[in-house]
């Protein structure tokens, strides 16, 4: 019977099986290895460049190739390279510290190893950037994988099912197809690490799971992150900024602004330069740069959280001439919100889309204690000059990362680590602490020739005494 026609969970379970029999066999590859493992996976984007954008373009109904290779292909591929620049120095075990009254002479050391077969659940939109980055720290940590991708990536999950066995074997790395309950069996699975990118109910689920087998997570989740511009910060710049992330893949990413924070009097001005941005950029809503809203289902939910604001009392101000949007297509074009209810769906969860709420504050006081009374979102975007202000958002408004005079890009920077906080998320990955989620960071002691424990062996009387006197003052 081949491996295919076996139930599901079998299917699973025996490539876990394939993959943890050849780690048990081979522990810890060199560096040698690892960084063979590295440059397989580098061969592999650089080689199906047009593949991978078509796959992703087709699943989504269209997504622009430019945002495809800009987003997914280009920081994976120079992922790569930074991290086998600094693989050897990561891999070096690192010196510590010996109490010297209680172990003179004796010896500590970190010795960072591999963990052993790490899963992956990678959502649907940033496919390859999110498979291919964590499959890089996952790689350089020593470690083998599986990864499960997205029903809505299914053509893409088909090419890299394809295309892998000639770069990496799979008892290294092996991609699965969501074709109807995969996710959960394979969040069930026993593995060393797993890691979950997506949405913070889904992801409740998948901790759950791991927790039956006493699984570490590292969870990616989101959340609604503000951009925040001060009063001296231009206008024009931050408008610029805003809107060339929040149109970013039609607004479908988890570090994008969700809504923007502003001095009540800059509003209108807001407004009218987005009417200017937008267009200049995307002439029509069926321009090739411009990407479709992944499936029907999130379509009409965008489209519903609209119209209740708008059905409340908020004003929608589309961004782009024609028409609102284009079912067919599924494209919305982007819109500006204002004055949405507070407990409205577009402010109450992740938006998702390219729809922009817009608030007005007074005083930064407001805008803290409204980012506070929520979860604690995945990124804030402090805008200013000013750095004891940013410096005071900084220290007052908790979230995963942050990003100053711009968005999402401190995600795009290598030597950062990457991950949420709360209700957005646990655990990191990119940089030096992408390689230490995944590997085991073992304290080594070794004792001296002569240990001075023997002295405190008993039966205890007045040299232990003394001995524990001078040890404790």
């Amino acid at each position: 019977m081949k491996p295919s026609d076996l139930p599901l969970s079998q299917q699973l379970q025996a490539a876990l099986h394939l993959q943890r029999q050849a780690h048990l066999a081979h522990p810890v590859p060199t560096l040698a290895e690892r960084r063979e493992h590295l440059l397989a996976l580098r061969a592999m984007l650089r080689e199906h460049q047009d593949p991978l954008c078509a796959a992703i373009s087709a699943d989504y109904g269209h997504r622009s190739t430019h945002e495809t290779r800009l987003c997914e292909i280009a920081p994976a591929v120079d992922g790569i390279g930074h991290v086998l620049g600094q693989l050897r120095g990561w891999m070096k075990p690192q010196r510590r510290h010996v109490d010297l009254k209680s172990f003179p002479l004796a010896r500590n050391r970190v010795v960072p190893q591999p963990l052993g077969v790490v899963g992956a659940i990678v959502p649907w939109n940033f496919p390859v950037n999110l498979s291919f980055v964590p499959l890089t720290y996952i790689f350089a940590a020593g470690n083998r994988a599986m990864v499960k991708m997205s029903e809505n990536s299914r053509r893409l999950a088909a090419l890299l099912i394809e295309k892998t066995p000639a770069y990496l074997p799979a008892d290294q790395l092996q991609f699965f197809d969501e074709s109807g309950g995969v996710g959960i069996e394979f969040s069930k699975l026993p593995f060393d690490h797993l890691l979950f990118t997506g949405s913070g109910t889904t992801g409740r689920s998948v901790m759950a799971a791991a927790a039956a087998n006493l699984c570490p997570v590292t969870l990616e989740l989101g959340g609604k992150s503000p951009a925040i511009v001060c009063d001296d910060f231009p206008l024009a710049t931050a408008a610029e900024r805003i809107l060339f992330v929040k149109c970013l893949n039609a607004g479908q990413i988890c570090t994008t602004v969700d809504h923007a924070w502003l001095p009540e009097a800059k509003i209108d001005a807001f407004v009218q330069l987005a009417k200017t941005i937008v267009p200049a950029r995307y002439p029509t809503l069926a321009s090739p740069d411009y990407t479709s809203i992944i499936d029907a289902r999130s379509f009409e939910r965008l489209l519903a959280a609209m119209e209740e604001a708008r059905s409340r009392g908020a004003t929608l101000v589309p961004l782009l001439p024609g028409p609102a949007w284009d079912a067919p297509a599924r494209k919305i074009a982007p819109h500006i919100v204002l004055n949405a209810p507070a407990d409205c769906a577009l402010m109450q969860r992740e938006i998702f889309g390219p729809i922009l709420p817009l608030r007005g504050y007074r005083s930064l006081d407001e805008v803290v204690s409204s980012v506070n009374a929520g979860d604690r979102p995945l990124a804030i975007y402090p805008f200013s000059h000013d750095s004891a202000r940013v410096q005071h958002l900084v220290d007052h408004v908790m979230s995963g990362g942050v990003s100053v005079n711009d968005a999402l890009f401190h995600v795009a920077q290598h030597d950062l680590p990457f991950g949420g906080v709360g209700a957005s998320g646990m655990g990191h990955y990119h940089g030096r602490e992408g390689f230490e989620t995944f590997s085991k960071l073992r304290p080594v002691f070794h004792q001296a020739r002569f240990s001075a424990m023997k002295f405190m062996a008993p039966p205890y009387g007045r040299f232990a005494d003394g001995l524990l006197k001078f040890l404790i003052k």
